[in-house]
């Protein structure tokens, strides 16, 4: 299951709302960095055969079958500090991550 925070879903309502084409949003991880993975977020504008489709609140999450159970746990933040602000993702299924933040591994 992936859970988005009350601040996670305004900022994709936000989001989507403001792209025609887009139906929700779309989370995956794809290999790269130094330590194995790195998330990958988008606007979903489809549905494909081996996506999950999870909604919460008015949201629409895409994730394609092989992001799953890397991902299968995550509640996905949106974060406001300062000047910057960002997505974050909470994943009880990292065991380490890069120096640089950017990549992470798993034991799945």
């Amino acid at each position: 299951m992936i859970t988005l925070t009350e601040s996670a879903v305004k900022r994709v309502e936000e989001m989507v709302a403001k792209r025609e084409a887009a139906i929700g949003l779309r989370i995956g991880v794809t290999e790269s960095g130094c330590s194995g993975y790195s998330y990958a977020m988008d606007f979903a504008e489809s549905v494909n055969d081996n996506d999950i489709v999870i909604v919460q609140d008015s949201i629409k999450i895409i994730i394609d079958e092989t992001s799953m159970p890397i991902l299968d746990g995550i509640e996905l933040d949106f974060v406001k500090q300062g000047l910057n602000q960002n997505f974050k993702f909470n994943n009880p299924n990292v065991v380490s991550s890069c120096g640089c933040g950017e990549s992470f591994s798993t034991t799945k």
